[in-house]
């Protein structure tokens, strides 16, 4: 065949190619995936979480001990690993783990379970899994659910500053990790320097609230819930906040004063509801430093 005669074939066979493409765009149908895809966010602290993984149905099999296999290595879903990104440095199970994307293994046991992050996040499933690319691994216990979960779901709770835990449930069974993403780092340095600059509008309230639930600096944090009491003479919340505050770093005087301080503006309030919570909250702080 010369050369000429090749180039009409290819030519030929694009032409037949384009013409069959509307029909073949005409018979595609897009069926429901029988593994879903899902995507859960999170924020912990100052750092974002994103988790992508597929959601396998139990359709009437048995799923751990029958279509999981206890103590082999599961890819946490279905399809693609499952991915878990994180855009900092965080804890996992109270190991230290860097910022980046991860898949997420486990080993499912009838009394305990390994939950992995895999810094091998490309693979499809377990296919090639391999415990050196490991960044972390923890031993959790499972948990049985009171209600059985017909498609696998991971999930947040407990979400706190800096702490959340991450679940995995399916079937009746739920393991959870923690994750925790210290902020003492970034967030103090960032309080110290605002907070010696000039001007009088300083987050005052803000960064005593955060100092007294870190527990550092306490005698800082009374004078700048002082600060803060003293520029909104009418926010009782704030009164009482510092009652909270002057107890943790010492002054049971002054914290007994704030709470009393607190309960006097809360008095006058008109929201019946607000009022009383307010009320129970300052005779109990009282309470509790007499």
């Amino acid at each position: 065949m010369n050369i000429s005669s090749a180039f009409r074939l290819v030519r030929l066979g694009l032409i037949a190619a384009l013409a069959a493409s509307p029909a073949l765009a005409q018979n595609q149908i897009n069926f429901p995936a029988p593994s879903p895809s899902a995507t859960v966010k999170q924020t912990v602290g100052l750092t974002n979480i994103e988790i992508n993984y597929s959601r396998p149905a139990a359709k009437g099999r048995q799923v751990f001990g029958g279509l999981v296999q206890y103590d082999q290595v599961w890819r946490t879903g279905a399809n693609e690993s499952t991915k878990i990104t994180f855009d900092g440095p965080i804890e996992f199970g109270g190991v230290a783990v860097p910022a980046g994307t991860y898949a997420i293994y486990s080993v499912p046991g009838r009394d305990t379970w390994e939950v992995m992050l895999s810094s091998n996040a490309e693979l499809f499933g377990s296919y090639g899994y391999s415990a050196d690319a490991d960044v972390a691994r923890v031993t959790v216990n499972p948990t049985r659910l009171a209600t059985p979960l017909e498609s696998l779901a991971i999930s947040f709770e407990a979400v706190v500053d800096d702490s959340a835990r991450l679940n995995i449930a399916w079937a009746n069974v739920q393991v959870s990790v923690e994750i925790t993403a210290d902020t003492q780092d970034v967030l103090v340095p960032q309080i110290k320097a605002v907070m010696a600059g000039d001007g009088d509008k300083k987050p005052y309230f803000p960064a005593a609230m955060y100092y007294y639930a870190k527990g550092i600096h306490l005698k800082q944090a009374a004078k700048w819930i002082t600060t803060a009491a003293e520029q909104n003479p009418d926010a009782f919340w704030v009164s009482y906040r510092q009652g909270l505050v002057l107890a943790a770093a010492g002054d049971k005087a002054g914290a007994i004063r704030a709470a009393k301080a607190s309960i006097a503006k809360a008095s006058a309030n008109d929201n019946r509801e607000l009022r009383e919570e307010y009320l129970r909250l300052n005779e109990a702080l009282i309470a509790s430093l007499k």
